[in-house]
């Protein structure tokens, strides 16, 4: 393997490894939305706490539909 070629490895995984880091910031960004938002319904409408997500799905559609 030339130098250049090693130089081009290097450089590719380089950039996979960035995108990887970008990934597990958007996965961690979006959990922690969905947390927040999640905590949001709860305060504001607290028998969504014990519901079923598929009945808490529907009274959310019909109200915002």
């Amino acid at each position: 393997m030339t130098e250049d070629e090693k130089k081009l490895l290097q450089a590719k995984h380089r950039l996979e490894e960035a995108e990887a880091r970008d990934r597990v910031k958007e996965r961690k960004a979006r959990t922690r939305r969905l947390i927040q938002e999640g905590a949001i319904l709860e305060k504001v409408f607290p028998s969504a706490t014990g519901m079923d997500l598929t009945k808490l799905e529907d009274i959310l559609r019909e109200h915002f539909s």
